[in-house]
Order: C-alpha cells, then sequence, then structure tokens
C-alpha cells in the first residue's frame, strides 16, 4: 500500500521522508481523492489569501474575491511555459500520492541547487500548523442575517469557509550534495521556532530526489520597493532582518548568503522572513586558528617573521617566488558577489557570524545609496577593490593582515584614506552635484535620520570583524530600537596594525 508522508510533529528528530511506489489504492486514498476534489469545488471561488486582498462584508465583495481567483488561475495557466509544465509533472510522478497533497501551480524561482515552485497544500486543514503566520487572517465567517428564519439557517451562516492555502516546495536538484541537503534541512529543522525565519514545514525523498516543503510568504521584489523607502521603512526592514540574524546566530548558525532575494519583505504588512540556507554552516566547524583572533602582541610578532616583512625591508623584488614554499590557503568563500564580507575574500580560516552582519550592512548601503547592486565585481581581486575604493588602501592593508594576507594596489583612483559614507551618499543621490536644483537650494545635506542611519552602517561594515556589532547587539542600537530608549555601547580603540 502507498505510504502517505506525514508531518513531524515538531520535537522530533529530523527525518527525511521516503515514499515507497505501489500500484495498489487503498479506501484512506480514495477517501482523500474523493475529499480532496470536494473541497477544491468550495474552496476554489477564494482568492490567494497571500495576494493582499482583505475580504470584506457583504456579497459583492465575495463575488469580487470569485472573480479575481478565477482571473488568477487563469494567469497562472497562460504564462506557464512548456518545459516548466513538463518539468512540473515530472514531479508529480516522481512521488507517490503527491497531487493527493499539492497541486503545482507554477515556477517562482530557480537557482543554482534548486527550482521553487508555488503549490496548493491540498491536506492543510488535516494538520496542526504552528508555522502559519497567517492562520487566522485565512478564515473568514460570514456575517449574521438581519433576521434569522430558524436556527438552522442562523447556525448555517456562521459556518467558517476556508481558503486555500499555499506552500512554497524546494525541489533540489539531484546534482547537489547529500551531505548539503541534509545540512539545510537539518538547520531549518533546528531553527523552525525562531523569529523571522523560514520553518520547514516537512521533507520527501524519493530515489535521489528530494523535496523540502517551505510555507509560501507574500512578499514584493526588492528592486520595486528599495528606491522608495524612507529612514523609518529602513529601521523596520533592518528590524526584522536583525530579528532573524540574531536568532539564526543564537544557534551558532552562520547564513553566509544574505542577501535581498533572500530576505522576503513586505512592505504592507511590515515583517520579513530569512530563506535560503543552502549554503549556511554551523560556526567552528572544519576551523582552523586564523591570525585575526590572536592577541595584537602574537598577530605583530608573526607579521614581522613574515615574508612581506621581510621583503619591505630588503628592498622592491617586483614577480613572485618561483619557488613558494608556504601553504595554500584554503578556506570557506561561499557567499553572492558584492555581498562577501572582507575576511571571507582573504580567505579567513575562522570565520564568523559576522560576516552575515557586513553583508546586511551592503544592504543598507544600496537602500541609502539607491543604487541595486551597489557592488558589482567579477571576481573576489575586483570586489577587494570595490571596497579599497571606498575604505582606502591603509586600512585594507590592515584589514588583510589581520588574517595574515598582504594588500596592495598601485590603481591610482585608490587613495590612502578612502571616501565617508556621508560623501558616497550624497554623490550617489546627486546631491552633492551643483547642477542639482536641490543641492544649489541648500537641500543637499544629510538629514538627522539619514546621519544616525549612516552611525549603525558604520558599525556593520567595519573590516576588522572583531569590532563589528554583532545582530544581538545590532538590536539594541537606537537605529533599530524603535522606542529609542538604548544607547548604543561605545567603541574600542583602535589596535596597533603594523603597516609593512
Amino acid at each position: 500500500m502507498a505510504s502517505v508522508a506525514h508531518r513531524r510533529p515538531a520535537k522530533e528528530s529530523f527525518q527525511i521522508h521516503e515514499d515507497a511506489r505501489t500500484d495498489e489504492i487503498s479506501d484512506l486514498d480514495e477517501s482523500t481523492e474523493r475529499h480532496t476534489q470536494r473541497a477544491e469545488e468550495d474552496e476554489g471561488a477564494y482568492d490567494d489569501p497571500l495576494a493582499g486582498e482583505e475580504i470584506e462584508e457583504g456579497d459583492n465583495e465575495e463575488n469580487h474575491d470569485d472573480e479575481d481567483a478565477e482571473t488568477e488561475s487563469s494567469d497562472d495557466d497562460e504564462h506557464i511555459d512548456l518545459s516548466v509544465r513538463e518539468d512540473m509533472e515530472k514531479l508529480n510522478n516522481t512521488f507517490p500520492n503527491f497531487k493527493d497533497n499539492y497541486r503545482l501551480i507554477k515556477r517562482i524561482g530557480e537557482g543554482t541547487f534548486s527550482t521553487v515552485y508555488k503549490a496548493e497544500d491540498i491536506r492543510y486543514h488535516h494538520y496542526h500548523n504552528h508555522w502559519d503566520l497567517d492562520a487566522k487572517e485565512c478564515q473568514w465567517t460570514p456575517p449574521p442575517l438581519g433576521v434569522a428564519s430558524n436556527s438552522r439557517s442562523n447556525s448555517q451562516s456562521r459556518h467558517t469557509r476556508r481558503r486555500p492555502k499555499f506552500v512554497a516546495i524546494k525541489k533540489i536538484y539531484v546534482t547537489s550534495s547529500p551531505s548539503r541537503i541534509f545540512n539545510e534541512l537539518e538547520l531549518l529543522h533546528d531553527l523552525r521556532d525562531s523569529h523571522s525565519v523560514c520553518p520547514l514545514v516537512t521533507a520527501f525523498r524519493q530515489s535521489d530526489q528530494v523535496v523540502a516543503i517551505l510555507p509560501y510568504f507574500r512578499h514584493q521584489d526588492f528592486r520595486k520597493y528599495y528606491p522608495n523607502m524612507t529612514v523609518m521603512d529602513m529601521r523596520i526592514y533592518f528590524r526584522s532582518l536583525f530579528t532573524a540574524l540574531a536568532a539564526v546566530h543564537a544557534q551558532g548558525i552562520i547564513h553566509r548568503d544574505i542577501k535581498p532575494t533572500n530576505f522576503l519583505y513586505d512592505p504592507e504588512k511590515k515583517r520579513g522572513v530569512l530563506v535560503d540556507f543552502g549554503l549556511a554552516e554551523r560556526e567552528g566547524i572544519d576551523n582552523k586558528p586564523c591570525l585575526c583572533h590572536e592577541d595584537p602582541q602574537v598577530r605583530r610578532q608573526r607579521l614581522k617573521q613574515s615574508v612581506a616583512f621581510t621583503s619591505a625591508h630588503a628592498g622592491p623584488q617586483p614577480g613572485y617566488p618561483k619557488n613558494d614554499t608556504r601553504p595554500s590557503r584554503r578556506a570557506n568563500r561561499a557567499g553572492t558577489r558584492g555581498f562577501r564580507a572582507p575576511e571571507v575574500l582573504f580567505k579567513c580560516t575562522e570565520q564568523t557570524t559576522k560576516i552575515d552582519v557586513w553583508s546586511a550592512g551592503v544592504i543598507l548601503l544600496t537602500i541609502l545609496c539607491r543604487r541595486f547592486p551597489f557592488f558589482n565585481s567579477a571576481d573576489d581581486v575586483e570586489a577587494m577593490i570595490e571596497i579599497a575604493t571606498i575604505f582606502g588602501s591603509r586600512r585594507m592593508k590592515q584589514a588583510g593582515q589581520l588574517h595574515g594576507c598582504m594588500f596592495d594596489t598601485n590603481i591610482p583612483t585608490i587613495g590612502a584614506a578612502g571616501f565617508s559614507f556621508e560623501k558616497i551618499m550624497l554623490w550617489s543621490t546627486c546631491r552633492s552635484d551643483p547642477s542639482n536644483k536641490d543641492a544649489a537650494k541648500g537641500q543637499g545635506q544629510l538629514t538627522d535620520q539619514e546621519k544616525g542611519a549612516l552611525e549603525f552602517l558604520r558599525l556593520c561594515m567595519e573590516l576588522d570583524p572583531s569590532k563589528r556589532v554583532s545582530a544581538e547587539d545590532a538590536l539594541r542600537h537606537p537605529f533599530l530600537s524603535l522606542d529609542g530608549d538604548e544607547e548604543p555601547e561605545g567603541e574600542g580603540e583602535e589596535d596597533d596594525v603594523m603597516m609593512v
């Protein structure tokens, strides 16, 4: 008999369900199919609860919802490519009883390691869905009749009508490493009760194909809403993002891929959810000692014994050693171009959760400067050059020495001091241009709110990870404390880093 994959209770140890394919059909399956057909007929007249449409009391509004639901359904059918339809049908046939549990609607995302589909959760109301944040919003009770003819009609009028519920089905490619797949699902399972983090509903495996069932969150494209965000909108946005980061980091987990597309934000509800833990890892796994975690005196002594220090005092020696006896340096460099922290680019072998805070700072810099993407490098070398353009060559050399690396450049446009975030923001928003009318009228200066945002940005984009603010401390900063009661902590003194 074909087995039906059941969702796990919240406290069970993590497992991946494996369905056994069979041709037999039980009475339970036939009953489920009949119930599914009735549910689709009863619930098909209601629109997507994640589409932002509120149902008001009255028959006219109900008819309007019927039209919206039909329009959405027809649009989904019309805009699906033939290749996508074939992939969806293949997924339906891969898992036994898949069609009895989920109805695939369309593809909503495609990446290097997986494809994500939007689907209706047919058997949603058969389970306790503690992960659903909008459970109360997805039920609608019709208003009572003005004059109740009898008790039976009055009780029927108060019957709760259920809307269809949607989930995101993540189909992980079979070429992915089994250990990487299990790591992602295990981390999602451990973070299932964390705030602002996408929980794992369940997971299935059939042979070498694994799918993860995740909640479907209504959100908008970052490119559409970020140009119009006010400073208050930024505070709410990053309050939600750092709440998620604090929960993830409290579990000793590094996300490694913080970027706008991995933080699904709804500007109307002012709520965001952190998703995609495909590159995430536990802090401290397979780490090797790095100079950045050593005492400053020890680090200074090690630098004096380095090849770079010896070569600098022996005179200029252009080129590279013919027989370099130094061991190769390997470190985790996973992440998205433009959002990698300096320690990732310098191949730090002891990376911490602070790399996520840097990536969040890049998002804030992007919004303040109205430039997306702000960094657009093709490789790690160009990424270092872009960062050096802002912070200057001197601070980049200091950052490199923290990790036992040497940074040097002869690009004339990269100065030793770099530029302040204030100047970069004014340049990017064209407020420093004399031809700009607002700048000519004296309106080209930063407001107090923008200065507060830049102060918080400096804490996030600190080149030294030990001085960079943590997600937990960031939540107590005035920029994220909406009540404004908390005071920022003072910064420590700068280490004396030897210049080579």
